[in-house]
């Protein structure tokens, strides 16, 4: 299981350099177009969906790597079963937040599809392929975060509390 969920982490996480990288494309090459007294069309709406398929796919990998801003300044001053039961109440709390939003976003972009929903700029986009891959990445978070409520159940720290000490294999 640790495996499969290793993989996951890593696929999400692969993914969203990818579109961090094809953001990067898409600048470099409005840019030489412009030189040449050309456009590339909807280049600026297509980098805004890869910022946020980069953005949401990295969710789940960066809280499992401990990048994620989290204000520690009660946690860190706890010990032992008190800050067990914080941490328990935090991340269940978080997992249901985030279950919830990944359900309704699976929704909308189920929705976008059956509608025939598309992007009103130069280029014509099914909605449904960027929302999906946020979708992907929500769905990503609440494993990441259902991940880490088990271990602090089962006694164990969570992934970004150790994430410092240890790479993620």
């Amino acid at each position: 299981m640790r495996t499969a969920l290793s993989f996951l982490y890593r696929a999400a996480e692969f993914l969203g350099a990818v579109f961090l990288v094809l953001i990067g494309v898409l600048i470099v090459s409005q840019v030489f177009s412009r030189l040449v007294g050309r456009m590339v069309p909807g280049a600026d709406e297509l980098a805004g969906y890869c910022m946020a398929a980069s953005f949401f796919l990295m969710l789940g990998p960066a809280l499992r790597r401990g990048a994620h801003i989290r204000v520690g300044v009660l946690v860190d001053r706890l010990h032992g079963g008190v800050r067990r039961v914080f941490e328990v109440i935090c991340l269940g709390f978080a997992s249901a937040l985030s279950l919830y939003f990944a359900f309704y976003w699976l929704r909308m972009t189920y929705d976008s599809y059956d509608f025939g929903d598309l992007s009103q700029g130069v280029l014509p986009i099914p909605l449904w392929i960027p929302q999906a891959a946020m979708a992907a990445g929500l769905v990503v978070l609440v494993v990441a975060l259902l991940d880490d409520l088990i271990a602090v159940l089962m006694g164990r720290e969570a992934s970004y509390q150790s994430a410092g000490l240890q790479s993620e294999g």
